[in-house]
């Protein structure tokens, strides 16, 4: 759920990013990155995951306990769609921040190597500045300023 959450979050930000920046000019600087390896190597990752773990298993013990509590399968296949949607809506809730970081380390790398248009290296098959370090250095750099404050 979260490599879809991150590759969809990388191809919003080269729409993004191509809408702003004028896609139709030959002379785009065109920038790669790794999404999944920039998301793996955010400096709150594991943190977020140990929540996210949490929480999913909270939602699993409150589920088998009312399932338990009643004999109607409807009912019980109810309790179950309840507590995984809200598993989802916590996991999507932890990790906003982390991808806010991102797209600003994103932004930020692109506009200091005057990229226009930042893609899913994936989804490349030649060309482009792989910038996927470079990004995560520079969450490592907005981290540690956030921790000084």
């Amino acid at each position: 759920m979260v490599l879809r959450k991150s590759i969809l979050f990388s191809v919003l930000v080269a729409c993004a990013l191509a809408l702003i920046g004028g896609a139709a000019f030959a002379e785009e600087k065109i920038g790669v990155l790794d999404p999944q390896q920039v998301l793996l190597n955010h400096p709150k990752f594991q943190d977020t995951q140990k929540q996210i773990q949490q929480v999913v298993q909270s939602k699993q013990n409150e589920a088998k306990m009312a399932i338990d509590a009643t004999s109607n399968k409807d009912e019980q296949a109810k309790i179950y769609r309840t507590k995984r949607q809200e598993a989802a809506a916590e996991e999507q809730k932890l990790m906003q921040p982390l991808f806010k970081d991102i797209d600003l380390a994103i932004r930020t790398v692109a506009k200091a190597k005057g990229l226009t248009i930042v893609l899913d290296k994936t989804q490349v098959f030649f060309g482009g500045m792989d910038i996927t370090n470079d990004v995560i250095q520079e969450l490592k750099k907005q981290s540690a300023t956030q921790k000084q404050k």
